[in-house]
């Protein structure tokens, strides 16, 4: 664990982390030999808060919330925001496109993983709209939609994109488990750590991903998948079908725990990669 003695320039060279704390809480580069309470103070920082942050990033060391000075801990949330919104999210997009684009140009799938990835930062926006309004309980399960939309895209590249750029597909991939682990343990600061510091109640239990394995659609699911690929809306695909929309509803909830998959630009990826539906 560190302390405010240590010197910063250890934290930054031996903890890969440390450099995205530091650069979140407006400090910068070119150190020397000073020591973390010392730079802390030169950029009127809160030493304990800082400590409080890199110990449980690190070493998920438990805070109290007598470690937090709540002013300084949101500047840290709120430059982690723009860092996410304004650099890292829209850069990640252009190098997904890079990546992607130049393939066959008859098959619908790059474009429909961009809207995967447009929907996943559209989920990042709201819930950082949310937070900055002190509206938890609106985004209390986003962080577990916001992981699903991440993981869905990794999922749809690996199993249904071909072509491209291997290096250029490598580093996109590699970008975004940083991306999904870096929002994680955002998503963990401010539940465990922010949210406990102002409401004064007890930090939750950490969260825990559950995957489901996929599973074979039955043939009624494939029926409805078509329509959904289609674009009808459930009443539509009832009338179609001549089946309740409640069992349309039904239908749709089983597709997408059985393909881990539930936006419908990827449910058209899956179609379309297993001659569901023609391109």
């Amino acid at each position: 664990m560190y302390k405010a003695t240590d010197k910063i320039s250890d934290l930054m060279a031996h903890e890969e982390d440390a450099i995205q704390i530091i650069s979140r809480f407006g400090l910068e580069l070119g150190v020397g030999e000073q020591t973390i309470e010392q730079v802390c103070e030169a950029h009127h920082v809160h030493t304990p808060t800082f400590l409080a942050i890199v110990n449980y990033k690190l070493y998920k060391q438990p805070v109290t919330a007598a470690d937090i000075d709540v002013p300084t801990l949101q500047r840290f949330l709120g430059n982690a925001h723009a860092y996410f919104l304004d650099f890292r999210l829209p850069r990640l997009r252009r190098a997904l496109v890079e990546a992607i684009i130049p393939a066959d140009p008859t098959t619908q799938i790059p474009g429909l993983i961009l809207r995967c990835y447009d929907e996943f930062v559209d989920e990042i926006r709201t819930h950082i709209e949310h937070e900055n309004e002190g509206r938890f309980e609106e985004h209390e399960h986003d962080d577990q939609r916001i992981t699903d939309k991440l993981t869905e895209i990794k999922n749809l590249i690996i199993k249904y994109f071909q072509g491209g750029d291997s290096y250029l597909l490598i580093s996109v991939m590699s970008d975004l488990w940083h991306t999904e682990q870096d929002f994680a343990d955002h998503c963990a600061i401010e539940d465990d750590i922010y949210r406990p510091a102002i409401t004064k109640i007890q930090p939750s239990s950490p969260r825990r991903i559950q995957i489901a394995e996929t599973e074979e659609l039955s043939d009624r699911e494939k029926e409805v998948l078509i329509q959904v690929v289609r674009g009808l809306s459930n009443k539509e695909i009832a009338d179609v079908l001549c089946i309740s929309t409640h069992t349309v509803i039904s239908h749709r909830k089983n597709i997408s725990r059985k393909l881990n998959i539930h936006s419908t630009a990827g449910l058209t990826i899956y179609a379309i990669v297993n001659k569901i539906v023609p391109i």
